[in-house]
């Protein structure tokens, strides 16, 4: 005779893979969205407050 099916194990089995590949895909899309921001070239450059302090002359 066969084994019993264990239908709440399977359930979870296929919730945790389900929620496994959204993770995945969430993931992906987050990081194709800040190649595209660092890419974007109409967006101005963050300048380093170095730059922006003015020079003095002696």
């Amino acid at each position: 005779m066969p084994p019993k099916p264990n239908y709440k194990f399977q359930r979870a089995e296929r919730d945790r893979a389900k929620k496994a590949a959204k993770e995945a895909k969430l993931q992906e899309k987050r990081e194709q969205a800040s190649q595209q921001k660092a890419a974007d070239p109409t967006e101005p450059a963050p300048t380093s407050p170095s730059a922006q302090a003015p020079e003095e002359s002696p």
